[in-house]
């Protein structure tokens, strides 16, 4: 027990280190997941052994921490983000994804063996880890715009589908047991769903209870949650499942029982869990990186990053590149920027090559490349996906160049280059505002607070007039641009939908095109 609280102290002195390394780091391009992973991996058994990984203690919190990260990541994604339009096409995707994953793990035999293995690369390929993207999107104020939205929507069935295809897929059992566990498993999630819904929207004594205890010592919806959350991660423990499908249920549980505009309780798990349980899991799955495997195998580990861009990053930008809607398709910087966010894949990583370790179709060796790889796409794929969001959307230059293509759609060119500007600032003022509303909750004094407020109120007005200001003068310049281009354009052209000009221009036209 001494060396299970040696090993946690040390855990929790990375945890409280990694945000101060990560505020140093230049830009801070790495994420304060990989300082973990990576924290584990040079202080895990298979390196420094400072940190016994093995204890019981130690493998249960962190299995504790991998519940909690995905009760939040379940809880963030708006059921909307599955059955919507957005949601069907992630599903398809990942459907096309895993058949491409089966024929790469046809060819690539070596990594695991049997059918099983087979099964087990594909899935691989296939997975996004949305329990270790929630917090990144979170730190780069994603969660809400439309990039963050479609992470969401795609990343949400990298999810789950590769969760149920793992319990179907992997299972030892046969397929109608699994299914009628998985059905039970359904209807238990309706049944609390359903109870807790109508306890939580109607006026009853019981919810008058509720509301009164909550903010009190006794925090009982705080402990009713963590109560749903362990009732599901046990079922899916005592049906040899695994862990993350019943934290990722007792998630979307929770997004239907809670009203939306309930902060308190979001705000007590994000302490338990990102404050005490998270880091102790990514620091545990950064121990099992062995670090002298992953060095004799170093083309293993390029060639798998490689395969989950071509198998993953690839396909989800063709998806979206299909959308022909104007009001909902981004560009082409964004769409690769939804497909590396949407390739960050690592928690999976462990659980299906821990399942292929335990049934003998996969070797530790291996299995360890595959963590390190999973590991690194956690930093390499963000990183990606960071770089291409910040590629400038709304400007003259890229307005020009459209409406040098296709001068017939000038007004529209121009009003998308307007409509995009308007997004923008308003992505940025909606960020803003949620950081000076955390900012304020944390101000004590009721003088300072009102003097701020009133403060932050008189910026805001000075901030609209000066967003006004700005589009109106972008306009000006767009309208400048455009009208020298179709200036030139009708210098050549007999088109009357662009070239609206009167009788005795056309003559000096047509007399200067006789001159040429």
């Amino acid at each position: 027990m001494t060396e299970s609280f040696i090993s946690l102290m040390v855990i929790a002195l990375i945890a409280a280190l990694t945000p101060i390394v990560a505020a140093i780091i230049p830009k801070q391009i790495i994420p304060e997941t990989v300082i973990l992973i990576a924290s584990g991996a040079i202080l895990g058994h298979n390196a420094l052994s400072v940190i016994d990984a093995k204890s019981e203690a130690i493998i249960f919190l962190s299995d504790l921490g991998c519940a909690f990260l995905f009760l939040l990541a379940g809880y963030e994604i708006n059921p909307k983000a599955l059955t919507g339009r957005d949601g069907r096409k992630g599903f398809l995707t990942w459907i096309f994804t895993f058949i491409i994953g089966l024929i790469i793990a046809f060819i690539m035999p070596n990594i695991a063996e049997g059918r099983q293995g087979l099964i087990a690369t594909a899935l691989l390929f296939t997975t996004t880890a949305l329990g270790a993207l929630m917090p990144i999107l979170k730190e780069r104020a994603l969660t809400g715009t439309r990039v963050g939205d479609l992470v969401i929507a795609y990343g949400t069935w990298g999810e789950l589908a590769t969760v149920l295809a793992m319990a179907v897929l992997l299972s030892t059992r046969t397929t109608w047991k699994t299914a009628l566990i998985l059905a039970l498993m359904l209807l238990i999630c309706l049944w609390i769903g359903a109870l807790g819904n109508r306890v939580m929207r109607g006026a009853s004594i019981f919810y008058n209870f509720l509301s009164k205890k909550a903010d009190t010592t006794s925090q009982i919806i705080l402990r009713i949650t963590i109560l749903i959350l362990i009732t599901l991660v046990a079922f899916s423990s005592i049906f040899d499942l695994d862990i993350v499908l019943g934290a990722f249920a007792a998630g979307f549980v929770l997004r239907y029982i809670i009203p939306d505009d309930n902060y308190t309780l979001e705000e007590k798990l994000n302490g338990i869990a990102y404050g005490f349980l998270v880091p102790i899991f990514f620091v545990v799955s950064g121990c099992g990186i062995n670090l002298k495997a992953v060095s004799k195998r170093p083309m293993l580990l390029l060639l798998f990053i490689l395969m989950l861009f071509l198998i993953r990053t690839i396909p989800i930008v063709i998806s979206l590149s299909l959308d022909k809607n104007p009001d909902t398709r981004i560009n082409i910087h964004h769409r690769f920027s939804v497909g590396f966010y949407c390739t960050t894949a690592l928690p999976l990583i462990v659980a299906i090559t821990t399942i292929a370790v335990k049934y003998e179709f996969m070797n530790t060796d291996i299995a360890s490349v595959l963590i390190a790889a999973g590991a690194l796409s956690v930093f390499i794929m963000p990183f990606l996906g960071s770089i291409t969001y910040r590629v400038v959307d709304a400007d003259p230059i890229n307005a020009v160049v459209e409406i040098i293509h296709s001068p017939k759609e000038i007004n529209k060119i121009i009003k998308s280059h307007i409509d995009r500007e308007h997004e923008l600032a308003r992505e940025y003022m909606d960020i803003a505002e949620n950081r000076i509303k955390e900012r304020l909750e944390s101000i004590k004094n009721p003088y300072e607070k009102a003097r701020m407020e009133a403060l932050l109120k008189k910026q805001r007005r000075e901030n609209k007039r000066f967003e006004k200001n700005q589009i109106s003068e972008r306009k000006k310049l767009l309208d400048k641009q455009s009208d020298e281009i179709k200036e030139i354009y009708c210098d050549f052209h007999d088109d009357e939908s662009v070239c609206k000009i009167d009788i005795d221009d056309k003559d000096k036209k047509d007399a200067q095109n006789k001159k040429r």
